[in-house]
């Protein structure tokens, strides 16, 4: 009997994309919140629940636990997290941290978004 062997060859496997970008300001910012965060936070997370006239809104808050299906980012000032329900929502988007002389907020460039309500409250993908 006659054993031939066979290779297998996988191919290189693809990285997987970054959930979120954070810019350098975002990631200041998160640093900025985590120094005032209430006793017993871990994190800062980011979520992309149902309201707006176009479906959902981009809502960050603190964090006292994590869920082991959100994805984990490390940053310089503390652990921010995507819940891991919006993560589809969000891939490839990045997040920023605008101030100026009228308003200051996190501003997000999602090119998943196929539109957005005309305050820019919501976006719908």
């Amino acid at each position: 009997m006659t054993t031939i062997a066979t290779a297998t060859t996988t191919a290189p496997r693809r990285p997987r994309p970054a959930a979120l970008n954070l810019t350098p300001s975002a990631e200041q910012r998160i640093a900025d919140l985590m120094a005032k965060a209430p006793e017993g936070t871990i994190g800062v997370k980011l979520s992309t629940p149902r309201r707006g006239c176009s479906g959902l809104a981009y809502s960050v808050d603190y964090v006292g636990e994590a869920d082991p299906m959100d994805e984990r980012i490390e940053t310089p000032g503390g652990s921010f997290f995507v819940d891991g329900g919006s993560v589809l929502y969000l891939i490839g988007s990045t997040m920023d941290w605008v101030e100026d002389d009228f308003t200051a907020g996190f501003v997000f460039a999602n090119p998943n978004a196929k539109g957005s309500c005309g305050c820019g409250e919501s976006f719908m993908v």
